[in-house]
């Protein structure tokens, strides 16, 4: 390749993001693109959102928020600034970078669903220009970039590398954690060429503290895999030895909490109802999927998917031997479910397995409620639908129950008040340490 052919293309490019002239398109507005679009606007960029849901579209240009810890002031201020969103995928041609920030779930037989990324880009396709940045920031499996978006990019005569820029940039957002930002968030980025990866770098140098380069897109896919294997696997480890612990009479949440005050080779895990959200049950997966194309059966990778995938059996098998003690049976029980959010102080709900929790109580006969403070109406899923709201928790309402079960251990929650009055509770979190005769360790 012709090096006087990439530089003055490639130096436009770095200098329009460093210069902050660049005009910056975010190709999904949730809980990943629409964080990402407020950092970019805090930066001093131009940005559009696009996103085929026109209800998100019209709620934003609208100024409103609909996910929790993004506020509406947050919102309102980027259209004052000239953020638009719209369902409108021409408009991409006007942008210098697109960063794609589109859902990557399992379908029915638990294989990488990666339809919206092709979609997505396919839909972009036929407005592709020479000097923009093409980033993927969701999580899938090695190979994806090169595989799907390469020839697709490249399908309209541009040349990758040349006159056009692939990039995979792993998210790593962590809704409700207080600690880091997006800005703060160290972001991984590589290139399906040394000069893909300077405009990658180039693109979010001007946004994030740190960008992390490496060299392939493969190498960068596989490091977003390994980062939440490694916690679905710890916690796999966790949840069995949960139940070992059970059996023997000892709460592994004082194990977990004596363990962690060695000061090196140990990193505390806590156990749960499952996992949930859209990564750490997702992701294992996508690698056991991909592995397979070379020959490689990644055992450990997936009993740890078995033995996290089981917990809201196990949860709803203590909730059986909890009523059974009470000369109850689950059929025709009322049973609310504390918490269905993923993880505590949300409102996300992406994979949670709470939701698992209340369709096998259902199942089963049980009569399902649930209280969340984050979720007052029950959302609509992809696969689940439940018609209900929240339930106020009140001493009246607790004791109308036949059990609680702890499934998210939101801190609005009032944990005093739930002692009191349940007449039994399914903890799943650890939030009771002291035996009590109606409460049951799950």
């Amino acid at each position: 390749m012709d090096i006087t052919n990439i530089m003055p293309t490639l130096e436009t490019t770095i200098a329009k993001f460093r210069n902050k002239e660049a005009f910056i398109g975010i190709v999904g507005l949730g809980y990943v693109g629409l964080p990402l679009m407020l950092r970019y606007m805090d930066s001093g960029f131009r940005v559009i959102g696009i996103d085929i849901d026109a209800e998100k579209v019209d709620q934003l240009n609208a100024g409103k928020s609909y996910i929790e810890h993004i506020s509406v002031d947050s919102i309102r201020g980027a259209i004052t600034a000239g953020f638009e969103a719209t369902t409108d995928f021409r408009r991409a041609g006007e942008c210098d970078a697109l960063i794609l920030c589109v859902p990557t779930p399992l379908n029915k037989f638990r294989e990488p669903d990666i339809s919206f990324v092709i979609k997505t880009v396919d839909a972009l396709q036929p407005f592709l220009r020479a000097g923009q940045v093409i980033s993927l920031e969701s999580t899938t499996y090695p190979g994806t970039t090169e595989e799907e978006l390469l020839p697709r990019v490249q399908s309209a005569g541009l040349q990758v590398g040349a006159n056009i820029f692939l990039v995979y940039s792993p998210e790593r957002e962590d809704p409700g954690n207080q600690d880091f930002e997006t800005r703060t968030i160290p972001k991984v980025v590589g290139g399906h060429t040394s000069s893909c990866l300077e405009a990658g770098k180039a693109l979010y140098e001007q946004a994030i503290d740190q960008v992390v380069p490496v060299s392939s897109t493969k190498a960068a896919e596989m490091t977003k895999l390994l980062e939440n294997i490694h916690r679905a696997v710890n916690i796999g480890l966790v949840n069995e030895m949960k139940i070992v612990a059970d059996r023997m009479g000892i709460d592994i949440f004082e194990v977990v909490d004596a363990a962690k005050t060695k000061p090196f080779g140990f990193t505390a895990y806590y156990p749960g109802p499952g996992l949930g959200g859209h990564c750490i049950p997702v992701d294992p997966f996508y690698l056991t999927w991909k592995a397979r194309e070379y020959g490689v059966h990644t055992r450990f990778i997936e009993l740890s998917g078995e033995v996290n995938r089981a917990m809201p059996e196990y949860v709803v098998s203590k909730l059986m031997d909890g009523l059974n003690e009470a000369g109850k049976a689950l059929k025709n029980s009322k049973i609310l479910v504390l918490g269905i959010a993923y993880k505590k102080n949300v409102d996300d709900m992406r994979e949670s397995p709470s939701v698992e929790i209340m369709e096998l109580i259902e199942a089963k006969g049980g009569k399902v409620a649930y209280a969340d403070p984050h979720v007052p109406v029950f959302p609509k899923m992809r696969e689940h639908f439940f018609e209900l709201s929240s339930e106020p928790l009140t001493p009246e309402n607790l004791s109308s129950f036949d059990a609680v079960v702890i499934a998210t251990d939101h801190d609005r929650f009032d944990y005093e008040l739930i002692k009191q009055h349940a007449n039994l509770i399914v903890d799943s979190r650890g939030k009771f340490r002291e035996p009590a005769a109606h409460i049951v360790k799950a």
